[in-house]
C-alpha cells in the first residue's frame, strides 16, 4: 500500500460525488458558483484530513463502543476551526456557504472515511487517503459550480467570460436546483463513458 496509490484512488476511482455517491447535498447547493464550490472544498480537504489524522493517532485509545461518538467529536472541532477562521477572514464566502459549513460535521464523506478508513491504518496512510478524497471532492464542486456559473451567469470565478447577452440571464436555470441536477447528471454520464472507453 503506497501513499500515492492512497492520494489518488480520490482523484478519480473513489471520487466521492461520482464515485462513491456522497455528499450530494453539498455537491448540488453550493456549486451555484466555482467560488462557493472551491470554498467548499478546502474547507472539506482541511476537515478530512485533520480528523482522518486524529481518528488515526487515536484508533487504539477511543472504545469501540464510542468510536462513532468519538469521531463525531473530532469532526465537529475541525469544523468549528473551519467555520470560525472562514467567518473572520473571508466573511463574504462564510455568507455563502452559510449553513453548509457547520454542516460538514454530518458530512458522510467525512465520517465514512475516518471509520472505514482512518481507524484502521496508520498516520501517513490516513493523511494520504484523506488529502487525497478531499481534493477530489474539491475538484468535482469546482467544476460543477464552474459549469453551472458560466452557463447561467456567463461568468467564471465572478467575472463576465461570455457575451452581452448573458447580462439577462437566459440560462439563469443552470444556477438554480434544476441545473445542479442537470449539471451532476451530465458530469456522471461523461465520467461513465470515460471510464467504459478506458476499460474497453
Amino acid at each position: 500500500m503506497t501513499l500515492w496509490r492512497e492520494f489518488r484512488k480520490g482523484l478519480w476511482h473513489d471520487l466521492p460525488p461520482f464515485r462513491l455517491v456522497l455528499g450530494l447535498c453539498p455537491t448540488l447547493a453550493v456549486t451555484k458558483s466555482a467560488v462557493s464550490g472551491l470554498g467548499m472544498g478546502l474547507a472539506v480537504i482541511f476537515v478530512l484530513t485533520c480528523s482522518n489524522v486524529l481518528v488515526s493517532l487515536l484508533r487504539r485509545v477511543i472504545p469501540r463502543k464510542v468510536r462513532i461518538a468519538g469521531f463525531i467529536v473530532i469532526i465537529a472541532t475541525f469544523v468549528v476551526v473551519v467555520e470560525l477562521v472562514t467567518q473572520a477572514f473571508f466573511y463574504p464566502l462564510y455568507e455563502k456557504l452559510g449553513i453548509f459549513i457547520p454542516l460538514i460535521v454530518v458530512n458522510c464523506i467525512i465520517l465514512g472515511r475516518a471509520e472505514a478508513f482512518a481507524s484502521r491504518h496508520g498516520i501517513a496512510a490516513a493523511a494520504a487517503d484523506g488529502l487525497g478524497i478531499g481534493v477530489g471532492f474539491t475538484l468535482s464542486l469546482t467544476v460543477l459550480g464552474a459549469l453551472r456559473e458560466l452557463i447561467g451567469a456567463g461568468t467564471l470565478f465572478d467575472h463576465p467570460v461570455l457575451p452581452l447577452i448573458y447580462q439577462d440571464r437566459p440560462f439563469a436555470m443552470m444556477i438554480e436546483a434544476p441545473g445542479a441536477f442537470i449539471c451532476l447528471g451530465v458530469l456522471l454520464a461523461l465520467m461513465n463513458a470515460a471510464t467504459a472507453t478506458k476499460g474497453t
